[in-house]
Formats: structure tokens, sequence, C-alpha cells
């Protein structure tokens, strides 16, 4: 990274992680304990969805959400969870209940389609109910507040034709690729463009520009579908901001006022650079202005624990 800053996963040490108990269908086991078999659907081929979850206060922010999206992306990969959405909520809560968190936590909650008789490709091999594993982590951010560095990479973000980018499924590897290229080139995060060169996400967050007191993202079709991303949108129109899902270009990027991204674990990051070119506004007003809505907003959308 070009000045020791850090990125948007990035988050400051915590020794009670090191005790933490993991649920593995239904089972709370040590970490150090936690395993799943070398013909599980997920380690095999990466064949399975999951959420990043936050717990903010008390309660797991925008659970309703985060859940509806699971369960889309299970339905998509015609996937039976094998619970209800009221009986994952229920192993969430336990899960965080045994560790006794209930602020500062990042929760991953990943389903992958179960074990296999043999490594192959086809549902029809998997011999178990899907694996359900919940692990929760203390996490507190630790991005720099002088923002972050992107880096306009080669990898692509792929359409519906190849793999829809609303399914949040593991197989990540074009996101990989694209973090591997950007940190190569001394950047925190991948700025990725859709097939036609129009700026489409990052490698692992959603991107917008600000310009003359508009906020910009790409249309939905090169991303996932983003919660934060959609909250943005949201208190956008609610501060009175002109809000525009459209398609850009780097040459909109380089002499935009203010550039932030967003994501479930940090929220709004500013970014100070991209390719090299410094952004004049790091932490702008629009960029505060929606930090601070955004804030109070995961108050107030928050299930109990």
């Amino acid at each position: 990274m070009d000045d020791g800053s850090f990125g948007v996963h990035d988050y400051e040490p915590d020794p009670r992680n090191a005790n933490i108990l993991i649920s593995i269908n239904g089972e709370l086991v040590h970490r150090d304990e936690a395993k799943v078999s070398v013909f599980e659907s997920g380690y095999l081929l990466g064949d399975g969805i999951w959420e990043g979850l936050r717990v903010h206060q008390g309660g797991i922010a925008f659970w309703s959400e985060h859940v509806d999206r699971l369960f889309a992306g299970a339905k998509t990969i015609d996937m039976d969870i094998g619970i209800s959405k009221d009986q994952m909520l229920a192993r969430v809560r336990e899960c965080l209940h045994a560790n006794n968190m209930n602020d500062g936590v990042h929760i991953r909650l990943m389903v992958t389609r179960g074990i296999k008789k043999s490594p192959y490709q086809g549902p029809r091999f998997t011999v178990s109910a899907p694996t359900i594993v919940i692990i929760p982590e203390f996490k507190t951010p630790s991005v720099s507040k002088s923002g972050i560095s992107l880096f306009t990479v080669h990898v692509r973000r792929t359409g519906p034709a190849e793999q829809d980018q609303k399914l949040n499924s593991h197989s990540k590897l074009n996101c990989i690729l694209a973090c591997i290229q950007a940190e190569k080139a001394g950047a925190d995060e991948a700025l990725m463009l859709d097939p036609t060169g129009f700026v489409a996400t990052c490698n692992s967050t959603h991107f917008f520009i600000v310009r003359n007191e508009e906020v910009w993202t790409s249309p939905p079709e090169y991303c996932l579908s983003g919660i934060t991303r959609a909250n943005i949108l949201n208190l956008c129109k609610k501060a009175g901001l002109d809000a525009r899902e459209k398609r850009f270009s780097l040459f909109d990027v380089y002499s935009a006022d203010e550039i932030f991204v967003t994501g479930t674990f940090a929220g709004l990051t500013a970014v100070r650079s991209v390719d090299g070119r410094a952004i004049e506004n790091v932490n702008g007003p629009v960029t505060e202005k929606l930090r601070g809505m955004y804030s109070e907003l995961v108050k107030q959308n928050k299930v109990p624990l």
C-alpha cells in the first residue's frame, strides 16, 4: 500500500478472537477445532452462498435484507438451505450469546451445498444436507482517515451470461485476481470495469463518485445487490442529493470532487486516489454527511439479539 494506510477490510487485533466459538450445523466448537470435510462442496467447488453481518449495540444490522438475499441466492443455485429464516436467526443468536457478543462484531454466515460422495460438480453427488457455518469475530475497522487508494485492474466484472453478479457466491476468483493485481500495484482495493470499459464496482465494495453535488454509482447489472449501496442511495434522496445509477468512465472518476466506497463491514470509506490521481476532497462534505446519516440508520435498523 502506497502510504501505509489500510484497506476496507483491515481491522484492529482483538485477543478475544483467539477463543471464539464457531457454529457448524448448529454445533458450537472452538475455532481451533472448527473443521469441514475435504469432500465439502464449498471446499471442492466454491459451491455456496454467504453473507457478511454487523452486530451493533445489541442488534444485527439490516438482518431482514441480508437473510432475504441469502435465501434468494440459495434459490438461484437450486439449494434448499434446510432451515427457515427464523431458525437461521435463532442459530446466529445462539452463537453470539455463547460468545458474549453484543457490539463491534462481524459475522461471516456461509451456506454450502454439503458433502459430496466424490469430487464432482453435479449436485446429485451431494450426500448430506447443506453445511451452515457462522463465524463471529470482534472486529473494529482500521481504515485510515486519509482514505484508501484504488487501482483500475484489467479483470472485468462479468454479466448475467457468465455469472450473475447479484449472486453472492463463494466463487470469487475474478474478484481475488482483481485484488491481487491492485495489491501488486500498491493500492488498497481494485476498481473493476464492466465488459465495455465503463466503471462497475470494486473487488469487495461498491463505488460512488460525487460530481457537482451529484452522487453517481454504476447500474446494478455488474455489481452485487449491495445492502449498504441501496441504503446510501435512499439516504441521498432523504438528504436532497441527486443520486444517479448511471454508466460513467474513468474520465468522470479522475475528475470527481469526492469518491467513497461502501460495504457492510466499514460502512462508508473515503477514497484519496485512483490510479495515482489524487481526489480533490477526501472525506468531503457529501461523504461526511452520508456517513453520519448511515450511522444513524444502522442504529434504527437492527434485529435485537
